[in-house]
């Protein structure tokens, strides 16, 4: 076993774990609805605002905001803060962030890259010394930190669409991290697992004093230990950094004594981060894409992340009479896999950084790229390590993967709030894998994201680690407009399952007519073992995953089809939605049973 997988596998048995059940409960069988799918709650309806977020008090915060006068902006800002600080297991200042945007009032939608760069100071070269003969970043320490861009999205986010002042979109968290709050339930299982992890893996951390100390609690018997469910936590590290936020805006985390203590922790401990690398730090406004799906035109962003991924897939599915097939049938299981395999190819194949990289995203996205690799579908047969298409000539170099794949974990938080006045903001914030590097700058109670480990070093690949640049990115937000009007601002977290969990939803509300609660709660597929833009190559026809509620006989249908099955629970992300009833003037909303995730309205 190389030097690589040994450093790297208790990640990869940490996402293995996650996705069982945390403790085995007694089987006492659930109750019996009146209305409504079985397997799902009700969704919330509410008129003048409405947050759906990973966290209940998270929701609440967001829907106080509102209340206070403040946008969807600012109570976006406001739930992010607090999630930051109640699941770190998921974001934190220490990450990057996306979103997409509808204003109302330009009756336009904006979106933003807010994900930080590589440290200008560490070469390719310097980089390959450093990993000598391992292939691939690390997860845990400083190679895989790239610069934190959230607070820079908050920044911008503010700046163009807050109403209220910054300090009153911090205020709620900062309180809740001096005073704390109980920690919910399954937060507290992935708690476990990252502090497992970490002191599993401690010989790969310059230092581990300050995660210990953000992170931990002191128990009965003087031990330090994760915090468990409904137990009381704080950060009065993170408070303090935040209020300096609320004071001097966000720009003090990239100039002032925050990034000065970034920068000096980093030196002290042998990382590469320096003031200049923040200094230069900027999120940027982009233009989302979109391809029409029945009617409704779904958006993403463009690369550096694997939104159009999505697009790509849906692009495939429009050709083939979904509905007809039936919700988790086999052929609805088998085209989905299989336009999945085919739009991950192309993910593995071009998707980096466009400053650095020529991605040919509309060509990618169109209809008659579609319709070409829709041909490639065999309803009877299953494809088997397909290559990338050719949307057009690209120059880089023909690729030769040789390395693991890496991107199916990795923890965020997704969210999404819309307002009275029809401002709608769809949000999603990660530090990549688990908590992050592991590692927590001095006495500012958030740790560094190791999204860097995303790179890929081999030279030529679109996605290959330079100084400088933004690695590939899992995270995406999505939104949808119809007949001209906000339609659906939603979200799936979860590594590459991202795309996949965003087709799923789609389907579930367009093809088959779900409310948009159930749509979530409906039973998931997700494909494991495609190409990736780490270097890996897809080996065989990877393993279709599903969930308890998809019956064995179309599992056994599809093993007899030739795919690879599993059926179990865990991985399938994590989902938030606000819908807009236009004729109504009605927001409806939906959150993730198989988290923690609460909807509130008013």
């Amino acid at each position: 076993m190389s030097q690589l997988l040994r450093t790297a596998l208790p990640f990869a048995l940490l996402a293995s774990l996650l996705a069982l059940p945390a403790a085995a409960q007694p089987e006492t069988g659930g109750g019996d609805r009146l209305t409504g799918p079985d397997y799902a709650r009700s969704p919330v309806t509410a008129q003048h605002g409405m947050a759906a977020t990973s966290q209940p008090l998270a929701s609440q915060i967001a829907v106080d905001v509102l209340k206070q006068g403040g946008s969807a902006a600012d109570a976006a800002i406001a739930a992010n803060a607090a999630l930051g600080l109640m699941e770190p297991t998921g974001n934190g200042l220490g990450g990057d962030l996306f979103a997409i945007v509808y204003d109302p009032e330009t009756d336009s939608l904006y979106g933003l890259n807010a994900s930080g760069r590589s440290p200008r100071g560490l070469s390719y070269d310097d980089l390959q010394r450093e990993l000598g003969d391992r292939d691939q970043i690390p997860l845990l320490g400083h190679l895989p930190v790239s610069v934190p861009g959230t607070a820079s999205g908050w920044g911008k986010l503010h700046e163009r669409f807050g109403r209220l002042p910054l300090e009153d979109n911090l205020a709620p968290a900062i309180e809740y991290a001096r005073d704390g709050f109980p920690l919910s339930q399954v937060i507290s299982y992935y708690w476990q697992g990252n502090v497992e992890s970490f002191r599993e893996n401690s010989d790969l951390l310059p230092e581990s004093q300050n995660w210990k100390e953000t992170y931990l609690i002191e128990g009965e018997n003087g031990e330090m230990r994760a915090p468990e469910e409904g137990e009381i936590f704080r950060n009065p590290d993170l408070a303090g950094t935040l209020e300096t936020l609320a004071q001097n805006g966000t720009d003090a985390f990239y100039e002032g004594e925050i990034a000065q203590t970034i920068a000096d922790y980093a030196e002290r401990t042998g990382g590469y981060l320096r003031m200049e690398d923040l200094r230069q730090h900027e999120a940027n406004w982009v233009d989302p894409v979109s391809v029409n799906y029945r009617g409704v035109d779904v958006y993403e962003l463009p690369p550096n992340g694997q939104g159009i991924a999505a697009l790509q897939m849906l692009q495939i599915l429009k050709g083939f009479d979904v509905a007809d097939m039936g919700l988790n049938s086999t052929d609805y299981l088998h085209v989905q896999a299989e336009a999945k395999k085919l739009a991950f190819e192309d993910r593995a194949r071009f998707y980096a950084d466009m400053d650095f990289a020529d991605v040919p995203v509309q060509e990618l996205i169109s209809e008659e790229y579609g319709e070409r690799r829709r041909q490639l579908i065999e309803m009877d047969e299953v494809l088997s390590a397909p290559n990338a298409g050719n949307p057009r000539s690209v120059s880089t170099s023909d690729l030769d993967p040789t390395m693991r794949e890496r991107l199916n974990s990795g923890d965020t938080i997704y969210l999404t709030v819309a307002d009275s006045s029809g401002m709608m903001v769809s949000l999603i914030q990660s530090n990549y894998a688990g908590m992050g590097s592991g590692l927590v700058p001095d006495g500012l109670g958030f740790m560094l994201q190791d999204r860097g480990a995303l790179f890929t070093m081999e030279k030529g690949h679109p996605n290959v680690y330079e100084s400088g640049k933004r690695p590939f990115h899992t995270i995406i937000p999505a939104f949808a407009m119809k007949d001209g009007e906000p339609f659906l601002s939603f979200g799936v977290m979860g590594g590459g399952m991202q795309p996949q969990g965003h087709v799923q939803v789609l389907s579930n509300i367009v093809d088959f007519g779900l409310n948009v609660q159930a749509a979530g709660d409906a039973a998931r597929y997700r494909h494991y073992g495609s190409s990736s833009p780490t270097g890996e190559a897809m080996d065989g026809r990877g393993t279709l995953r599903v969930e308890s509620g998809v019956s064995e006989e179309v599992v056994n249908a599809l093993r007899g089809r030739g795919h690879s099955m599993s059926v179990g629970a865990g991985g399938y992300g994590g989902y938030q939605a606000i819908m807009w009833d236009p004729e109504e003037d009605v927001y409806w909303g939906g959150t993730e049973m198989r988290k923690d995730g609460y909807v509130v309205g008013y």
